[in-house]
């Protein structure tokens, strides 16, 4: 196990079954980039076995097959790096055109029913000096583009609002089209609306407001007419995870179809009758067919199953196992599904340490889910080991019981240095429904961290866990987690937080995600004089109480969990003297892409933990 060996992997994203069902296409993304550019290869897979259709030499994404399967468009920007057009491959003979020239891009395509023409969303290419808030911000707009010709219009439709998602209905009806007010992360998702657009007449119709973030447009036709789903959050709380809802369009009665639900639904796929639901649930993956009586259960799959693609009877996904790397899978709806991939043959010769499945209950007797991996080549008889303790990131996210391998504190990592590596699933996660994701609203660092703690004693007391070496770490809300716990206990020696949450009203104000933070927070600095809710929440107002030594990892560049984050953190923590180290990576968002960059993370992980925790 090398750090090399993980960022310099290749993983399989969005696969793009054919019509006819037989050849997919997929997006081979390495984990890294070396340049300011990440390179992206298509792939196909089909019959006649497995081929690159590009070469990996710009950023390519997004696959749509035309109806008749004879041409597969994507989008590149082979002409200009980080400016995206569309592209028209036929895939029998490799010849790629560029089919636009849009100044500011093209962010998504379809290819329509009639075979001539396209639809995409592109922004208005205008550059705003001074930029007016509410007035010059940029917003999608629906472009037609006619195949034959390659003219481009502009549908005056929507008036002005932020296109973010076409759907077709699959009879080569008119479109499903999801708008927002703007493209502004925080307020814009809270103001959806669905419309209907014919290109042919123009025709449009409102079908009024939908639920926040509201995506994956999905057609279905039933006995009493026309369907429309989608996913979007569950109301009335915004960090309580997704639902599907279902539009009669016949009634305009709209349906919460997962309501009550012990799992949650993460992709909504069309077919050619009921829709496909992937369900995170538990520690698995399942795959259900969404019957006017309720799921029904088609594919189960004891790990994690990502990008689901349908066409006819047959589906491709993305799907891994707890010792082997993400592949494309396809068969039959129902299964049995078989790996047509082999992305990741490197990790065949590698020693993983021990992961097996681990359950617990909370201190109010709350039934618990995680992972546990033991430190390569040893059993658990062998123990207590030092053991790193790794909350995962959302809190709306989970572990499933698949390969823990990557570029920030993973638990495979980690084991290969020594390390037992618990990863908890605690309240406010994903996979056991929207009563369990919704309790952290407004009590993040409550539950949900005595969650934690039950499975951590729990390790002590089975002999695996040696309490006089525990460490900590975690990403984002994992990062809050970690620094929360060095203000509430003295019982780990050290802890890493990585693009953590140091204080939530502040994180409210200026993270890209304002209403969905002040949510999980309680409050917000402008909700009255202080003290606020939000400041019992936040772990630097407990900086004082800190004796652990901690090292803070954060992209300078990062809008979701801002800089500004780590800043506070840091100045309480060197106000009271608390041993640390401060880590900033230029250029880097929320999630770390550079090679080197990665590189260092991993690195400077395990030379942390081996310092402190011998």
């Amino acid at each position: 196990m090398t750090a090399e060996l993980i960022v310099d992997g290749r993983i399989p994203q969005t696969p793009a079954l054919a019509p006819d069902g037989r050849t997919v296409c997929y997006v081979l993304t390495p984990a890294s980039r070396s340049g300011a550019h990440l390179d992206t290869e298509l792939w196909l897979v089909g019959d006649d076995g497995s081929r690159r259709l590009t070469e990996g030499t710009a950023t390519e994404s997004q696959p749509h097959w035309s109806p008749d399967g004879a041409t597969l468009f994507f989008l590149s920007d082979r002409s200009d790096r980080g400016t995206p057009q569309l592209q028209r491959c036929t895939p029998t003979d490799g010849v790629v055109s560029t089919l636009t020239s849009w100044p500011a891009g093209i962010a998504d395509h379809l290819p329509l029913a009639d075979s001539t023409t396209a639809v995409l969303l592109a922004e208005d290419a205008v550059v705003r000096d001074p930029v007016v808030v509410g007035e010059d911000e940029p917003a999608a707009r629906i472009r037609l583009l006619d195949l034959r010709s390659g003219h481009l219009s502009t549908p005056d439709v929507f008036a002005g609002r932020h296109v973010t998602e076409v759907r077709q209905r699959p009879d080569g009806g008119p479109l499903a089209v999801l708008t927002q007010a703007r493209a502004d992360q925080d307020c814009g998702p809270c103001t959806v609306h669905l419309h209907l657009f014919d290109p042919k007449t123009g025709a449009v119709g409102d079908l009024g407001p939908v639920e926040p973030d509201a995506h994956a447009l999905t057609w279905w036709l039933a006995p009493d007419g026309w369907h429309l789903g989608y996913l979007a959050l569950t109301p009335p709380l915004l960090q309580a995870g997704l639902a599907v809802f279902d539009l009669a369009l016949s009634t305009g009665l709209r349906t919460n179809r997962t309501a009550g639900f012990s799992r949650c639904p993460v992709e909504l796929q069309e077919t050619d009758g009921a829709p496909l639901v992937l369900f995170a649930e538990g520690l698995r993956t399942t795959v259900a067919r969404l019957d006017p009586t309720g799921p029904t259960t088609l594919v189960e799959h004891p790990g994690l199953l990502s990008g689901l693609s349908v066409s006819g009877a047959q589906l491709a996904v993305v799907a891994g196992t707890r010792y082997e790397g993400a592949n494309v899978h396809i068969g039959p709806i129902g299964g049995p599904l078989r790996r047509v991939t082999d992305t990741r043959p490197e990790l065949r010769d590698v020693t993983f340490g021990q992961q097996r499945p681990l359950s617990h209950r909370g201190a109010d007797g709350l039934e618990l889910d995680g992972l546990l991996v033991l430190p390569t080549g040893k059993r658990a008889a062998e123990g207590p080991f030092p053991t790193v303790v790794a909350p995962h990131g959302g809190p709306y996210g989970r572990y499933a019981d698949n390969c823990q391998l990557f570029w920030y504190p993973s638990a495979q990592w980690l084991a290969a240095g020594g390390y037992a590596v618990f990863l908890p699933n605690p309240r406010g996660g994903q996979g056991h429904g929207h009563e369990f994701a919704a309790c952290v609203a407004g009590r993040v660092g409550q539950e949900e961290w005595t969650d934690i703690l039950t499975g951590v004693d729990r390790l002590v007391a089975e002999g695996i866990a040696d309490p006089d070496r525990l460490g900590i770490a975690g990403w984002s809300h994992g990062g809050f987690l970690a620094e929360w716990a060095v203000g509430h206990t003295g019982r780990f020696r050290a802890a890493l937080a990585g693009a953590g949450v140091a204080d939530w009203g502040m994180l409210a104000a200026t993270g890209e995600n304002g209403r969905f933070e002040s949510a999980l927070g309680g409050s917000t600095g402008w909700s009255g004089i202080g003290p606020h809710p939000h400041d019992a929440l936040s772990p630097v107002s407990y900086a004082s109480r800190i004796r652990t030594p901690m090292l803070l990892l954060h992209g300078a560049d990062d809008t979701n969990v801002p800089l500004g984050q780590s800043d506070y953190f840091h100045r309480a923590l060197q106000h009271f003297g608390v041993e640390h180290e401060y880590v900033i990576y230029p250029g880097e968002g929320h999630s770390i892409r550079e090679r080197g960059h990665q590189l260092d993370v991993l690195r400077r992980t395990r030379a942390w933990f081996d310092r402190w925790l011998g």
